[in-house]
């Protein structure tokens, strides 16, 4: 099932970004929130054939594996009214038709504002969607070293642009909206792929 075919009727609705959606959502919406899921961490084991990479030599992209000890930082998007189907839509042909993601239902949680800090009033949770890959996906890639992961990235282009690019863009977020937080595994395949290409 489609998820525009399960929400018609739905005024509002947040979807969660962790990757390319942190940057380039591509979809009208009313408000935009950084924050983090729990349960889940980030990691590069998803292939892509199309917007990062092609048939012969796919890109990696990032998916969502289950871990409890784990949050995933990112960016939610409030959409309303129209936008809720027109954005539903486009992300089934660009998360599922062409990226080979599903949607799940989660909990996210906002990152305090300033405001609220002074205020001691925190944002409560909001239920997202969320798009991500599993491993029965046949361009799922699994697992695999920073350097290995590095090098693929270096080498793939798709139709979107540069797999660098992708890699590149998603470490700048995390440095700009999230500079306490510390993700080893992207910031480690960042640091081997700029030394591949110096």
């Amino acid at each position: 099932m489609r998820p525009e075919d399960a929400m018609p009727e739905m005024a509002s609705l947040w979807i969660f970004g962790y990757g390319s959606l942190v940057w380039k959502p591509d979809f009208k919406y009313k408000r935009r929130k950084v924050g983090y899921i729990r349960g889940y961490k980030r990691r590069f084991w998803h292939g892509d054939n199309f917007h990062r990479g092609d048939e012969n030599t796919p890109g990696r992209v990032v998916t969502l594996v289950e871990d409890d000890e784990e949050r995933t930082w990112g960016v939610a998007y409030e959409v309303t009214g129209a936008q809720v189907e027109e954005s539903l839509q486009y992300l089934n042909l660009r998360e599922v038709v062409l990226g080979g993601y599903v949607t799940k239902m989660v909990e996210f949680t906002p990152r305090e504002s300033e405001e609220n800090e002074e205020n001691e009033e925190n944002e409560a949770p909001l239920l997202a969607l969320v798009y991500m890959a599993t491993s029965d996906n046949p361009i799922y890639q699994g697992p695999a070293s920073a350097a290995e992961i590095a090098a693929q990235i270096a080498s793939c282009q798709g139709r979107t642009g540069h797999n660098i690019e992708y890699l590149l863009r998603l470490a700048e977020f995390m440095r700009l909206c999230c500079p306490e937080v510390e993700d080893e595994h992207l910031f480690s395949i960042e640091a081997a792929a700029l030394a591949l290409l110096l």
